[in-house]
C-alpha cells in the first residue's frame, strides 16, 4: 500500500536557451549579491560573461574556488565575505557542488555555534539566505530540493543536511552552458541521476505506480540519452532531456509514497572522503553490489527495473535479477564510469576504514534498516 505523503516544492523553474539573461528579474533590485562559482570553468565557456551582462547595473560581489565535494572550511570563508559586504541575496553559478556549497554559506550564519553542526548534529538554521540558481552541471538535482551534502577537509568527512530554508528561489537550467563539460562529468552525472532514481525504487513494491512508472521513465531516458551526450556534446535535444531528467530525479516527486533507500550514497560519501574518488565513480561501484547482495529484499524491484528499462524478461528468477543488475553496470561502463575499486588502484584494504566509520555512527542502511556493516563489507568486498 502507498505510504501517506504531503508534497510542495516551490522552485521556479526557468528553462532553455538564453534563461540566464532573465534572472536580474527574478532578484530584487537593491539586492547585494554574492555570485559564486567553482574552479572557473565558467570563465571559459561564456556563462560567466552571460551572468556578467545579466547583473549589470547590480550590487554584484564574487565568491570563487568551491571544490567539487564543497569544503566546509572554502565555505565559511563566503559567510565571513557575506557578513562583511552586508550581503543578502546568493546566486550559484554552476553545478551542484557549488549551488551545495551555496545552500551551506545560506543557512550557516543563521545557526548558533560552530556550523558544523548543521551536518553533524542536524542544527536547524533560524533562517537563509535566499538563492538563485545557474545551473551548468546536470547531476545532482539540488537546484530544485533543499538538500546538500558539504566536506569537512579537517577530518576527511562528508555530510550532508537538509532544510527548506535553503530551496533555491529559482533555478536557470539552460542546456547549452552543459556543451563544454568534459566526458567525464558528463558520465558521472548521468550516473549520479541514474542512482539518484535508483535509491527511490529500487526497494520493495507498495503499489505506487505513477511514481515506479515516473521513475522508469527518467531512467529510460538516462539509458537513451546518456551515451548520446558523449558522441554528440552538442546535441540540444540530447541535453536538454538529460537536465530535465537530473532534475526530477531529485525534487521529491518520485519519492512520495515509497520506500527509499540511500544506501549506496551513504557508502560512496565515505569512499569519496577517504579515497578522494568522484561521487560518480563510488556510486557505480557500489549500487551493484548493493543490489547483488540484498537481492532478498530488492529482487522484484530489480526485475522490474530489468523488464521495463532495459528489456530483461527471460529465464528464471535468479536470472533475471543477475542479467539487470548485468545491464545496469554495462550502462555505467557505457557512460565511462567504472565500476570496480581495483578499477581506481583501491584494493580490499580500502574496505575496512569505510566500515569502521559507518560503525562508529551506529548507522544501518537500507529501506529496511538491514543493512549494518557487516552487509557494508560484504558489498564492498564483492566489488573489488
Amino acid at each position: 500500500m502507498m505510504n501517506n505523503f504531503s508534497f510542495s516544492n516551490s522552485v521556479k523553474i526557468i528553462f532553455g536557451k538564453g534563461s540566464i539573461a532573465k534572472i536580474a528579474e527574478e532578484i530584487p533590485a537593491d539586492a547585494r549579491v554574492l555570485m559564486t562559482y567553482g574552479g572557473g570553468s565558467i570563465k571559459k565557456n561564456g556563462v560567466y560573461e552571460q551572468v556578467k551582462k545579466a547583473m549589470e547595473g547590480r550590487v554584484l560581489f564574487e565568491f570563487g574556488g568551491i571544490e567539487p565535494n564543497p569544503h566546509f572550511e572554502t565555505c565559511m570563508k563566503a559567510v565571513e565575505l557575506c557578513k562583511k559586504e552586508k550581503i543578502d541575496f546568493l546566486l550559484s553559478v554552476g553545478g551542484g557542488s557549488v549551488l551545495d556549497g551555496t545552500k551551506l554559506i545560506a543557512a550557516a550564519q543563521f545557526v548558533e555555534g560552530d556550523p558544523w553542526g548543521i551536518l553533524v548534529e542536524g542544527k536547524q538554521p533560524s533562517n537563509a539566505l535566499p538563492i538563485g540558481v545557474v545551473l551548468t552541471l546536470p547531476a545532482t538535482g539540488s537546484e530544485m530540493n533543499s538538500g546538500a551534502v558539504i566536506t569537512k577537509d579537517a577530518t576527511k568527512e562528508k555530510r550532508d543536511f537538509n532544510s527548506r530554508l535553503v530551496l533555491p528561489k529559482f533555478s536557470v537550467l539552460d542546456p547549452e552552458t552543459t556543451y563544454s563539460l568534459p566526458p567525464r562529468q558528463i558520465g558521472n552525472g548521468v550516473v549520479d541521476t541514474f542512482v539518484h532514481v535508483a535509491e527511490q525504487y529500487l526497494t520493495y513494491p507498495v503499489g505506487a505506480k505513477v511514481q515506479d512508472r515516473f521513475a522508469e521513465s527518467i531512467l529510460s531516458v538516462l539509458v537513451e540519452e546518456g551515451p548520446q551526450a558523449l558522441k554528440t556534446p552538442e546535441d540540444y535535444e540530447v541535453r536538454s532531456n538529460l537536465m530535465w531528467a537530473s532534475t526530477w530525479a531529485l525534487n521529491g516527486w518520485i519519492s512520495k509514497g515509497v520506500p527509499e533507500d540511500w544506501a549506496t550514497h551513504m557508502i560512496g560519501h565515505e569512499i569519496t572522503a577517504l579515497y578522494g574518488l568522484d561521487h560518480g565513480q563510488t556510486l557505480a561501484i557500489v549500487l551493484p553490489g548493493v543490489l547483488s547482495v540484498m537481492r532478498g529484499e530488492k529482487g522484484s524491484k530489480i526485475m522490474q527495473m530489468g523488464e521495463r528499462v532495459f528489456g530483461v524478461s527471460e529465464g528464471d528468477e535468479a536470472s533475471r535479477i543477475e542479467q539487470s543488475i548485468a545491464k545496469l553496470e554495462a550502462f555505467f561502463v557505457s557512460m565511462g564510469v567504472k565500476t570496480r575499486l581495483s578499477d581506481y588502484g583501491l584494493a580490499e584494504d580500502c574496505i575496512e576504514p569505510v566500515v569502521k566509520r559507518l560503525a562508529d555512527r551506529g548507522v544501518v542502511l537500507g529501506e529496511n534498516k538491514t543493512i549494518t556493516p557487516e552487509k557494508v563489507r560484504e558489498i564492498l568486498k564483492s566489488r573489488v
